[in-house]
């Protein structure tokens, strides 16, 4: 049986850990905030109304992609390309294509930072096989511009960071939805995780700081899963009702 991403790919590594997923979340939920096209996820109102919830579902999606056979992850790709022209044919105007590219590009960047946090430094043949796996998403999903390298990722990388990010009233508004849904204790630990994972101009557009306390945290957490008491941790932090979608994620398929 022929798998979309084969079963020694680095990407069913990063994508098959709950620690891993969970610093994606965190830095995938600071950049959708700046995202100029923020606005399209306003529009069907499920990202403010839960973000949490409009969060794990695109985890879900590309998990689902991951470690799926060949047919059902294209068959998955092409359900989001449907979902997106769904939205675009009731707003009656397209989604900008460097706005897909954007999500592409995080996934990307926060699949490589997450996994060498909490891992270990990604060699370039492994960073190169994170990015053919979502080229090939992008590219099945008829992505006009997309980069033929990792190395060409970097440079377009860099130009989107530059271009399409801005602090707006969607971006203040967004984490006001995150604080509420996680409770202030929770909202602090999201805000020092992205410190860890975020480029340098989405720290400065947010002002989350240079030095996270979660550093030495982590340290401790890290040694946890030794013990095996990393599930404690993670149950003191997690919201209750996503705590079971978490554990999931940690069953590597």
């Amino acid at each position: 049986m022929e798998y979309f991403v084969e079963h020694n790919s680095i990407v069913r590594k990063i994508w098959g850990n709950g620690d891993t997923i969970l610093f994606i979340f965190a830095g995938a939920s600071a950049e959708f905030a700046l995202n100029k096209a923020v606005d399209w996820l306003y529009f069907t109102g499920k990202l403010p109304a839960d973000p949490l919830k409009r969060l794990f579902s695109t985890i879900s999606y590309a998990r689902q992609i991951v470690f799926s056979e060949e047919h059902a992850a294209l068959k998955a790709i092409d359900k989001i390309t449907a979902i997106h022209n769904t939205v675009e044919k009731n707003r009656g105007t397209l989604i900008p294509d460097w706005a897909y590219r954007d999500v592409l590009f995080m996934l990307i960047h926060y699949s490589i930072a997450s996994f060498e946090l909490m891992q270990r430094k990604l060699t370039t043949e492994e960073k190169e096989d994170v990015f053919q796996v979502f080229y090939r998403v992008g590219n099945r999903m008829n992505l006009k511009g997309l980069p033929m390298s990792f190395d060409e990722w970097i440079a377009m990388r860099e130009d989107h960071l530059k271009n399409n990010l801005v602090k707006s009233n969607f971006t203040i508004d967004l984490y006001r939805q995150y604080k509420k849904h996680l409770g202030l204790f929770r909202y602090k630990i999201l805000l020092e995780s992205q410190v860890l994972v975020v480029p340098p101009v989405v720290n400065q557009l947010l002002r989350l700081g240079n030095i996270s306390w979660l550093t030495p945290v982590l340290g401790i957490y890290k040694f946890s899963r030794k013990l095996k008491l990393d599930w404690f941790f993670k149950s003191i932090i997690l919201p209750p009702e996503y705590r079971s979608q978490v554990k999931e994620l940690d069953m590597l398929p």
